[in-house]
C-alpha cells in the first residue's frame, strides 16, 4: 500500500471536518457562549493537522483496493474522534467514550445519544451535533469526491465503498464528481426545502435547520428532549414525514426525474415500490393496532403510526410518541422495519429494500426450482437480469448482518442489559436507527451504558454506515500482507 497517499487523502477529508466546525463557531458568536472557544480551536487544531499531512505527503497514480478501503474505514473513525472533541473541550462531556459515542452516532446518522437533558445544551453544540448528521448523510467520502475531480478510479472505488448502493453511479454522470456533485446538490435542496417549510409552520429557524439537517440525514438528533413530539403540530410532523420519506428513498430518481420531467423514474422502479408498500402495510396494521379502544381521534393515530413507520423504516429515529408505551404488536412490526431500511442509495441505513427485493424473489426461485427441477430462470429486478454472483453477495450480506446481530447482543448482554434492551440496542446501531426499546427507548438514553459497550455500540454504527464490507475487510489477515 501506498501510505503517502492514503494520508494525503485523509488530510483533505480532515480538512472539510475542520472547516465544518466553524459554522457552529458563528452559532456559539450569535448567541454569546463561552463555547465558541472550543469550536474555533478545535476547526483550527483539525485544520492544521491535516494541512500537515497533506504538505507532506502526494496524491498520485492510481489507488489499489486495499488503500480505498483504509482511507473510507478511516476516515470515519478520524472524523469521529476529531469530532468529538469541542464535546470534550466545551465540557459536555468528561468521558471519551461519550464523546466517541455521541460523534460517531453523529456522522453514521444512527441519532442514540447518551445525552438525557438536550435543552441545556449551547446552541453551538446543538448545532454541532445536527451538523454531524448532515455531513454524514449523504457521505463524507461523497463530499471530498465531489470537491476532487482528480480522484479518477480512486473516486469511483471510494464512492462504492461508502454508498449504499453502488448501482447509482451509472444512472448519473459519466464522471464520478459529477455524480457526487448533483447528489449533494439534491441533497442541499431537499434541506432548504424542508427548513423553509418548518418555520412557515411555526418552528424556529434554529430548531428548523436542525429538524432539517436530521430528517433529510434521516439521523434523528433533535434540538428538544421529546424530540418532534414537543412541537404539538400536525403540520410540522406532517412536513417530517414527507422530507423523511424522501429522503428514504434513491437520491438517484430525483436528477432521473427532473431530467425526464416525469414520475415514471418512480414508477418503474421496484425497489421503490416496495419501499412504499412497507410504509403503507405497516401504517394501517399499526392503526389498526391502536385505534380500537384508544383515546385519541382517528386521525391523530393516523398520524402517529404514519410518523414512526417513516421514521423507523428511513432509520431517521425521530418520536412523535414514546412508542415503548404501545402494544406489543405495534412494536414488533416497528422493531421488524429496524431491520428493513431505507432504499439503496438513499441517505437511510439497514439491511436496505432493495436487498429485501431481491431475497424475496430468489425465494420465490428456490420455491418453483423446487417444483419444477429442469426448468431455467432468470432473477430481473426492473428487467435487468441480475447476475448470480450479485445474488450471493447479498445472501452473504444478510448471512454477516444477522450472525453480527447475534453476536452482538451476546455482548451487550455480558454488559448487564436484559435481552429486549440488547437485541434493539444492537438492531438499532448496526440499522443507524436512533432509539431501541426498554432501557434504550425513544424516552431514554444510552447513558447508563458501560464505556466497553458504548464502544462496541459506535463501531456496530460504523459497520452498518459503510454496510459491512468496506470496514471488515481490514480485519482480513490477508488485507496487510504485501502483493
Amino acid at each position: 500500500m501506498n501510505y503517502q497517499r492514503i494520508v494525503c487523502s485523509l488530510s483533505l477529508i480532515l480538512m472539510i471536518i475542520g472547516l465544518s466546525m466553524f459554522f457552529p463557531f458563528l452559532w456559539s458568536i450569535y448567541y454569546g457562549e463561552i463555547e465558541a472557544y472550543a469550536f474555533l480551536l478545535c476547526s483550527g487544531l483539525v485544520f492544521l493537522i491535516s494541512l500537515l499531512g497533506y504538505k507532506t505527503t502526494k496524491l498520485e497514480g492510481p489507488f489499489l483496493n486495499k488503500e480505498v478501503f483504509c482511507i473510507v474505514t478511516l476516515a470515519w473513525l478520524l472524523a469521529s474522534f476529531f469530532g468529538s472533541l469541542p464535546y470534550l473541550i466545551a465540557g459536555t462531556f468528561t468521558s471519551p467514550a461519550d464523546a466517541f459515542f455521541e460523534t460517531m452516532s453523529g456522522f453514521t446518522t444512527t441519532g442514540a445519544s447518551v445525552l438525557s437533558d438536550v435543552e441545556v445544551l449551547p446552541k453551538g453544540i446543538l448545532f454541532w451535533r445536527s451538523l454531524t448528521h448532515w455531513l454524514g448523510g449523504m457521505g463524507i467520502i461523497v463530499l471530498f469526491v465531489a470537491l476532487l475531480s482528480s480522484l479518477g478510479t480512486g473516486g469511483v472505488q471510494m464512492f462504492q465503498a461508502e454508498s449504499p448502493g453502488g448501482s447509482i453511479i451509472k444512472k448519473l454522470k459519466p464522471r464520478i464528481s459529477e455524480s457526487a456533485k448533483i447528489l449533494w446538490v439534491t441533497y442541499v435542496i431537499l434541506t432548504i426545502v424542508e427548513t423553509i417549510l418548518l418555520c412557515l409552520f411555526g418552528m424556529p429557524f434554529f430548531d428548523a435547520l436542525c429538524h432539517s439537517f436530521g430528517s433529510v440525514a434521516t439521523g434523528g438528533f433533535s434540538t428538544k428532549n421529546a424530540s418532534i413530539g414537543y412541537y404539538h403540530s400536525a403540520a410540522i410532523e406532517w412536513v417530517i414525514i414527507i422530507f423523511m420519506f424522501l429522503s428514504g428513498a434513491n437520491f438517484a430518481l430525483y436528477y432521473q426525474g427532473v431530467r425526464e420531467r416525469s414520475l415514471r423514474p418512480w414508477r418503474r422502479n421496484s425497489e421503490f415500490k416496495l419501499y412504499a408498500f412497507f410504509v403503507v402495510l405497516a401504517a394501517v396494521l399499526l392503526t389498526y393496532n391502536l385505534y380500537p379502544g384508544g383515546s385519541t381521534a382517528l386521525g391523530e393515530t393516523i398520524r402517529q403510526a404514519v410518523f414512526q413507520v417513516v421514521s423507523i423504516i428511513t432509520t431517521t429515529g425521530y418520536a412523535s410518541v414514546n412508542f415503548d408505551q404501545w402494544p406489543f404488536f405495534a412494536k414488533t412490526i416497528l422493531l421488524t422495519l429496524m431491520f428493513i431500511g431505507g432504499c439503496a442509495g438513499s441517505t437511510g441505513g439497514a439491511i436496505k429494500v432493495g436487498r429485501i427485493l431481491v431475497l424475496l424473489k430468489q425465494t420465490i426461485f428456490e420455491l418453483q426450482r423446487h417444483l419444477h427441477p429442469r426448468a431455467v430462470f432468470t432473477l430481473k429486478v426492473d428487467e435487468r437480469v441480475l447476475e448470480q454472483e450479485k445474488v450471493m453477495s447479498i445472501l452473504q450480506f444478510f448471512y454477516i448482518y444477522i450472525t453480527l446481530t447475534i453476536a452482538g447482543v451476546i455482548f451487550m448482554s455480558f454488559q448487564g442489559l436484559d435481552f429486549v434492551s440488547a437485541f434493539t440496542a444492537i438492531a438499532t446501531t448496526l440499522g443507524n436507527v436512533g432509539p431501541g426499546l426498554n432501557k434504550v427507548g425513544p424516552a431514554l438514553n444510552f447513558g447508563f451504558v458501560s464505556a466497553a459497550g458504548k464502544y462496541c455500540l459506535s463501531f456496530f454504527m460504523l459497520l452498518g454506515r459503510l454496510e459491512l464490507y468496506t470496514v471488515l475487510v481490514l480485519f482480513l489477515p490477508s488485507f496487510w500482507r504485501k502483493g
